[in-house]
């Protein structure tokens, strides 16, 4: 995260609006990989913010490498999300407005291994039995929601 750490010398904790992207891995089973946060120990889709220069391609592929061990063979955009959904304010009071493209990703190599400065746990879940909402974390609510309504209804054309 060194662009919004070097913006933040500048603005502090004000609000800033946040590039970020991320990567629904999903597996020959259509379970959706998880990741449990160290920051707020809430569970959420592999991803983070861009830095400059970044594609939104190539951000949701380094994210998913740093925080999973996968790498991400092919990806298919699935939304872009924004707006008052995804306001967060992190634990250490930075305040963000997040745009984030979340991508699809069934094509993927390498072992699961988290990255214990971001990652506190990393799952397989199947979309009926996924983390309670109080358990996700806040802007990647309304993104595994509809992603869960996408998968439930399309998931099997997708992972064919």
């Amino acid at each position: 995260m060194g662009y919004i750490m070097d913006l933040r010398k500048y603005v502090g904790k004000r609000p800033i609006l946040m590039p970020a992207a991320g990567a629904a891995i999903i597996n020959e089973n259509n379970e959706i990989l998880l990741q449990r946060r160290t920051d707020n120990k809430c569970w959420g889709i592999p991803g983070g913010s861009m830095e400059l220069g970044e594609t939104f391609e190539e951000t949701a592929t380094r994210e998913v490498m740093e925080e999973t061990g996968l790498s991400v063979n092919r990806l298919e955009l699935f939304n872009i999300f924004s707006g008052e959904d995804l306001h967060y304010i992190y634990p250490n009071g930075d305040e963000v407005y997040i745009t984030t493209a979340v991508f699809l990703c069934n094509n993927y190599s390498g072992d699961l291994k988290r990255d214990e400065e971001e990652t506190l746990e990393l799952g397989f879940f199947k979309l009926n039995d996924l983390p309670l909402e109080r358990d996700l974390n806040p802007p990647d609510r309304i993104i595994i929601s509809k992603l869960k309504d996408y998968l439930l209804n399309q998931g099997d054309d997708f992972n064919e």
